[in-house]
C-alpha cells in the first residue's frame, strides 16, 4: 500500500514538474517536436478560414478499404464489458474525464448552434458517440437534451449499457445503441448526425484514415468533430503506459499500445485531408492524487480536439453556368413582354 501511494505521489510530482520545465520532454521519441503545441488553446479558425478563402479544393471522402476494428482490442474490453459502471473500477478515470469533456462538448456546441432551452441545452442536436463503451459518456450528453446514438463493437458493452440507461426515464427516448463498427454504420447514416464524439477511441483503432472519412460521410455539413485522445510522446509513454498501467495499475495493464497514439498535428492533417477544419485543441491532465482531470497548458500527453466538416463552396464552373442560366431567361422573358 505504501508503495502505491508512493509511486501516485511520484506520478503526480513527476507531470506537474514537466508542466513547468519547458525543456522537459523537447521531443517525440521519433524525433518530432512539439513545443509549438504547449499553448492553452489553439485556435486555428481565421488560418482555415484564409485557406477557404484562397481557394483550396475542398477533399472529397476517400473510399474506405479497411475496417476500423482491431480484434486484438475487441477482446481487451471484451474482458472489461460488465465494469463499466464501477467508479471505483478500471474505468474510474473514464468517468472523471466526464468534468471535461462533456462540458467540452456542449459549449462548443451551444456556440455554433446556439441555446435551446436552458435546461436542455443540446436538445434537437443528434450525437453519434463512436466506441460507446458502456454508455458512461452517452448518459449526459442525453440528459442535456440530446438525441444520443452509442455504437460499440463489443456487444457486451452495448447490453451493459442499454440496462444502465434503462434505469433512468429521462434517457429511454433520447439514448439508444447498437453493437456495430463506424463503417457499417456509415452508409445507412450518410449526413445524419450534428456532432459525432469520439473519446478515447482513436488509440485503439486499426484505420484511422477508415475512421477520418467515416466521420466526414456521417456528419452534416458544419458538424463537429469532437476528439480525445493521447499525444505520440516520451512523456505519453512514461506516464500513460509505464506509470499508469504497469506501476500504479491506474488502468489495466496493456490498455494502450503507443505505436497507435497520434500527435495533434498528425490528427490535423489527416483530418484535413477528408474535408474537416480544426477549430480548437486544448492539453489535459490527469492527476492521480486528486483522481481527476484537468485542463493544461500542454498536450504532451492527453488533449481534446474539435473540428468542423466544411460546407460545400460552390464551385466556379457551377457558379457561372448559373448564372449564364439567369441571364438567358431574363433576356427571354424582356423579349416576351416586348
Amino acid at each position: 500500500m505504501f508503495c502505491k501511494k508512493f509511486g501516485r505521489l511520484a506520478f503526480g510530482l513527476l507531470a506537474e514538474s514537466t508542466y513547468r520545465c519547458p525543456s522537459i520532454p523537447k521531443a517525440s521519441p521519433d524525433g518530432r517536436s512539439f513545443r509549438s503545441l504547449c499553448s492553452w488553446t489553439v485556435c486555428l479558425r481565421h488560418r482555415h478560414r484564409n485557406q477557404l478563402s484562397s481557394g483550396l479544393p475542398h477533399a472529397n471522402v476517400r473510399t474506405v478499404s479497411q475496417s476500423t476494428l482491431d480484434p486484438a482490442e475487441v477482446r481487451k474490453f471484451q474482458a472489461m464489458a460488465s465494469k463499466w459502471w464501477d467508479l471505483q473500477g478500471e474505468f474510474a478515470a473514464l468517468h472523471s474525464m466526464n468534468d471535461l469533456r462533456v462540458p467540452f462538448i456542449r459549449d462548443n456546441l451551444m456556440n455554433i448552434h446556439g441555446v435551446r432551452h436552458s435546461s436542455k441545452p443540446l436538445a434537437g442536436l443528434r450525437i453519434l458517440d463512436v466506441g460507446c463503451g458502456g454508455g458512461v459518456l452517452s448518459e449526459p450528453l442525453g440528459r442535456m437534451g440530446a438525441d444520443v446514438f452509442g455504437i460499440d463493437p463489443v456487444e457486451d458493452s452495448v447490453r451493459t449499457a442499454e440496462l444502465h440507461s434503462s434505469y433512468d426515464p429521462d434517457l429511454r427516448e433520447r439514448v439508444r445503441y447498437q453493437p456495430c463498427t463506424l463503417e457499417e454504420l456509415a452508409e445507412d447514416e450518410a449526413e445524419g448526425f450534428d456532432a459525432v464524439v469520439a473519446s478515447e477511441v482513436v488509440e485503439h483503432l486499426a484505420d484511422l484514415d477508415a475512421f477520418a472519412s467515416c466521420c466526414q460521410q456521417v456528419l452534416k455539413p458544419g458538424g463537429s468533430l469532437f476528439i480525445t485522445t493521447i499525444n505520440k510522446t516520451s512523456l505519453s509513454y512514461v506516464l500513460g503506459i509505464v506509470a499508469a498501467e504497469q506501476l500504479l495499475r491506474i488502468v489495466p495493464s496493456g490498455t494502450h499500445d503507443w505505436e497507435k497514439f497520434i500527435s495533434p498535428e498528425d490528427l490535423e492533417r489527416l483530418l484535413e485531408s477528408v474535408g474537416f477544419y480544426v477549430e480548437t485543441i486544448r492539453g489535459m491532465m490527469y492527476n492521480p492524487l486528486t483522481g481527476a482531470w484537468g485542463w493544461q497548458q500542454s498536450t504532451a500527453i492527453n488533449y481534446a480536439l474539435h473540428a468542423i466538416k466544411r460546407k460545400e463552396e460552390p464551385q466556379p464552373d457551377r457558379v457561372w453556368a448559373e448564372s449564364e442560366s439567369e441571364n438567358l431567361e431574363e433576356q427571354h422573358q424582356a423579349r416576351s413582354y416586348s
